[in-house]
């Protein structure tokens, strides 16, 4: 079996979310563990013998756990990251990041992806458990990179939640750390459709007796995070306590002191990077002062964690994208035009990088007006989403003077683009706009007509953003 087989073979008996939506999630934990337990017969998996750092939250999720687990490899140690969707190659789903020798002066520091042949013998040699178990595409996913992890020996795991939390199928791990970056409305057909009702699937992932750190407090979730806190018995007295393990990332005081004084030199440029690294930040500080109390037997990984300092985590962070490949987020594909693309695909991803990008048409039109120049920059965007996200909330967040490319995504879920024209339209009448059926197309007429100096933006979805990358 090749992997495209391979792929073609999982698409084909358990469809991917990111190609059917909704269908292809199956909440509850229960095919999974049957899943491990076979697994398990034949190989070890990761959640048997690795410390364990699990990332949920609508939004930045992905960064959050990229920037830690930069840091941890710039630290010393050997870190497996495990995360979803990927934007180009399946393989982005898995990865190894350690120093290639930790000798050098300057040791080299670089993303090794899962094998595209030990995905293709994996699912060559399971057929059989798969067509028993049913498990779906996601919960295969998984399996994989727990066993593909643990036989990479890896001193720490960093593990992305896919959907919710508490029926997800990483859930099934218990963690040295458990991260919470924020709650927003999304996916409310599966979790809910009040903020409280999607943290309440969020928290799922705290477990008894272990830390947890929540990047933002905010009125309607904080009392939900608090309350599953006092179950897990890791409040303490008060959350300024020092038996309490429950932080909020955005009240920390030490942070408050500190500043945070290396994030103007994190590879991720977009402003709403700076609560990431706040999060990832706190649950490094949290890892290093809490070590003593995890249950972790290796002697190196408990050295190695107590010696994670401020000047690893600002190298890390500094180097996030080199050390583990992370695309999609806030990246420059091109100078002239400034062309940029963001995977923020709900409206409380979207309204985080909106001010940002007319603050950077500001400017570039300020800079046009100093040199006499009589047109002010334009802001192109090329825009898709998939047909079941907060469609008409986000058209609202978006600037009406830009130029818009609605386009769609190679995918089932997509929303066509003349149906995103016309919900556009309805909304914003005069404004220049147009619809292609591809991202490749939608794209070129950008390029075409946008000037030097003017601004193209790719955005709306994941799927975008990975098609607008290969053809950059």
């Amino acid at each position: 079996m090749t992997f495209e087989d391979a792929l073609q073979y999982l698409y084909a008996i358990a469809p991917p979310f990111h190609e059917v939506g909704a269908t292809a999630y199956k909440p509850g934990l229960e095919t999974m563990r049957r899943l491990m337990a076979e697994l398990r017969s034949q190989t070890s998996d990761v959640r048997s013998q690795t410390p364990i750092i699990h990332v949920a939250g609508t939004n930045g999720k992905g960064s959050t756990s990229h920037l830690i687990a930069s840091a941890l490899a710039a630290s010393g140690l050997k870190v497996g990251l495990y995360t979803s969707p990927h934007l180009v190659s399946f393989c982005e789903r898995v990865r190894v990041i350690e120093k290639s020798d930790v000798r050098c002066q300057k040791p080299d520091v670089r993303p090794r992806l899962i094998p595209e042949k030990y995905v293709a013998d994996f699912v060559e040699t399971n057929k059989p458990l798969f067509e028993e178990l049913h498990p779906s595409f996601f919960e295969i996913t998984t399996a994989m990179a727990f066993c593909w992890l643990a036989e990479q020996k890896v001193d720490i795991a960093v593990i992305e939640v896919g959907l919710g939390g508490l029926l997800d199928a990483t859930n099934i791990v218990t963690p040295v750390l458990s991260v919470i970056t924020n709650i927003g409305l999304d996916h409310t057909d599966l979790l809910g459709h009040t903020l409280a009702e999607i943290a309440t699937q969020k928290a799922g992932i705290m477990k008894p007796g272990v830390p947890c750190v929540i990047g933002e407090s905010h009125p309607e979730t904080t009392p939900v995070f608090i309350q599953r806190a006092e179950e897990c018995g890791i409040l303490g007295e008060g959350l300024e306590t020092t038996d309490c393990r429950l932080w909020f990332a955005d009240q920390c005081e030490f942070l408050r002191r500190q500043r945070l004084c290396f994030a103007p030199n994190c590879e991720l440029h977009g402003d709403y990077q700076q609560k990431n690294m706040q999060t990832a930040y706190v649950a490094l500080k949290a890892i290093r002062n809490q070590y003593s109390v995890f249950s972790i037997q290796k002697s190196v990984f408990r050295s190695q964690i107590s010696d994670i300092s401020n000047q690893a985590i600002a190298e890390g962070f500094a180097n996030v994208v080199t050390y583990t490949g992370l695309r999609g987020r806030w990246e420059t594909l091109c100078e002239h035009p400034l062309t940029i693309c963001d995977t923020g695909h709900n409206s409380h991803g979207i309204a985080t990088y909106v001010e940002q990008l007319k603050e950077i048409r500001s400017q570039k039109s300020e800079v046009r007006s100093q040199k006499s120049e009589i047109n002010n920059c334009t802001l192109h965007i090329v825009f898709g989403m998939v047909a079941d996200k907060d469609i008409d909330e986000v058209l609202l967040l978006l600037p009406a003077d830009a130029i818009y490319y609605f386009t769609q995504p190679n995918s089932h879920r997509a929303l066509p683009a003349h149906e995103l024209l016309a919900k556009w339209r309805a909304i914003h009448p005069e404004s220049i706009a147009s619809s292609f059926s591809s991202v490749a197309e939608a794209l070129q007429a950008a390029r075409s007509k946008a000037t030097p100096d003017d601004v193209i933006f790719i955005g709306g979805s994941n799927y975008v953003v990975g098609e607008a990358i290969k053809y950059s």
